[in-house]
């Protein structure tokens, strides 16, 4: 159970850390930008490194799956010791 709470924390982190981006960006690229710019680059940022954390750990958990299904069921034409000889 506080595995759920650790990785809840690590997403609320990613997402403020990439709001923090969006914003310092848009200082940068506008230095007189406005509170509604701000704070939609803020929002942009939180939404934005949300699903681009999600992705990245949707596709490193994909890959684990597929290392391990390969691991038992080799199906390049070898055995499971990797000699080829399947007899």
């Amino acid at each position: 159970m506080m595995k759920g709470r650790d990785m809840g924390f690590e997403k609320l982190a990613e997402e403020a850390a990439g709001a923090f981006a969006a914003d310092k960006a848009l200082e940068a690229a506008d230095p007189d930008a406005g509170f509604l710019a701000k704070a939609a680059a803020g929002v942009a940022g939180f939404v934005g490194a949300g699903k681009l954390g999600d992705m990245l750990s949707g596709q490193s958990a994909s890959d684990q799956n597929e290392a391990g299904a390969d691991a038992q069921d080799p199906q390049d034409g070898q055995d499971a010791q990797g000699d080829g000889n399947t007899q």
